[in-house]
């Protein structure tokens, strides 16, 4: 078995992208997931607006 779920043959092959509408600012598209009803999708732009500024969970400016 292969480390994180995936079988080696998943690595292999292309992506699917599946086409979308940004609930954000409306515009079309294109995501890894199939996108179900009553949950948002972002276009990569709104979706950085979407993401915490600290990731980490520790305050960084000190370092």
């Amino acid at each position: 078995m292969a480390y994180g779920g995936y079988r080696d043959n998943d690595r292999d092959r292309p992506k699917e992208f599946f086409d979308a509408v940004c609930s954000d600012c409306g515009k079309e598209c294109k995501v890894p997931f199939k996108p179900t009803q009553g949950r948002p999708v972002y276009c990569r732009d709104c979706f950085r607006k979407h993401q915490p500024d600290d990731r980490g969970g520790r305050d960084r400016s000190r370092f």
